[in-house]
C-alpha cells in the first residue's frame, strides 16, 4: 500500500513538471514572436517627405576631379629633333566648387545643372631617347556649365539611387597663351564641350539631403592648339580631356 502512494505522488509531480515546462516554452515562443513583430513592423521616421512635391530645388557641392588628356600621335611622332620614346598624360587631382539647380520633371526624370569654378592641373610628360625627360604642366581654372538629365529610383523610406547624363561647356579664365608660345610650352584651346555620365545615391536626413555621385567627363573636341616648331609636342596631334570625379552634393 505504502508502494501504491509513492508511485502516485511521483506521477502527480511529473505532470505538474511537463504542464509548467509545456507552459514555459509556449510563453517564450509567444514573446518571440511579439519580438519579432516589433522588429519587422518598426517605424523609420521618413525625412523632408514632400521633397518631390517642390518643382524647383537648390543645392551646392564639392568635387574632387582626375583629370588627364587623352593622347594621339602626330605622323611627326619619330621625326621630331630629339627622337621621342613615348608621350603620356598622367591623372592629376584637381578641386571644383559650385551650386546646384535642380528641377522635377516627373516621377522618374528632372532636369538638373550645377554651374561651378575648377581648378586643373593637366600635364603632358615626354619620355625621350637622350633620357633628358619633359613635362609640360599646364594649370588651369575653368568655369563650366553642366545640362543634365537626372533618372532617379523610387525613394525607398530616406535614400534611392540615380543616374544621370548630359553636357558640359567649359570656358578657361586664366589664359595665359602668348606667355606659353613664348616659352615653346603646350599650347591649348580655352573652351571645352564634354559629354558626361555618372551614377548617385541620396540620403534624406532631417534638415538636408546628401547625395554622393561619381561622375565622368570625356572631351568631344581637340583641345591641341598647336606647339613651338621643333619641340617635342610636335609629336602630338589630338588631346583630349578625360575626367573622374567625386562629387559630394547638398541640398
Amino acid at each position: 500500500m505504502d508502494s501504491t502512494l509513492v508511485r502516485h505522488r511521483v506521477d502527480i509531480h511529473w505532470s505538474k513538471a511537463a504542464r509548467f515546462n509545456a507552459a514555459l516554452i509556449i510563453g517564450l515562443l509567444f514573446l518571440s514572436q511579439v519580438a519579432a513583430a516589433q522588429s519587422t513592423y518598426k517605424y523609420i521616421r521618413k525625412h523632408k517627405e514632400d521633397y518631390d512635391d517642390k518643382l524647383v530645388h537648390f543645392g551646392f557641392y564639392y568635387a574632387l576631379p582626375f583629370t588627364r588628356y587623352n593622347v594621339t600621335y602626330s605622323p611627326a611622332f619619330l621625326n621630331t629633333a630629339d627622337p621621342t620614346l613615348r608621350i603620356t598624360s598622367p591623372n592629376n587631382a584637381g578641386f571644383r566648387v559650385g551650386f546646384t539647380f535642380n528641377a522635377f520633371m516627373n516621377d522618374n526624370f528632372d532636369f538638373r545643372s550645377n554651374p561651378g569654378v575648377s581648378i586643373y592641373s593637366r600635364s603632358v610628360n615626354y619620355a625621350v631617347a637622350s633620357g633628358d625627360d619633359k613635362s609640360d604642366l599646364r594649370e588651369s581654372t575653368w568655369v563650366e556649365l553642366p545640362f543634365l538629365i537626372k533618372y532617379k529610383s523610387a525613394r525607398r523610406v530616406n535614400s534611392r539611387m540615380y543616374l544621370i547624363a548630359g553636357a558640359s561647356v567649359g570656358i578657361e579664365t586664366n589664359v595665359r597663351r602668348r606667355e606659353a608660345l613664348s616659352q615653346g610650352r603646350l599650347n591649348t584651346n580655352t573652351t571645352d564641350l564634354s559629354v558626361e555620365y555618372g551614377v548617385g545615391f541620396e540620403q534624406f536626413f532631417e534638415f538636408f539631403k546628401f547625395a554622393p555621385e561619381l561622375r565622368f567627363s570625356h572631351g568631344i573636341p581637340n583641345a591641341f592648339n598647336g606647339g613651338a616648331t621643333g619641340t617635342s609636342s610636335a609629336g602630338i596631334q589630338r588631346l583630349t580631356t578625360h575626367t573622374v570625379t567625386l562629387y559630394l552634393n547638398f541640398e
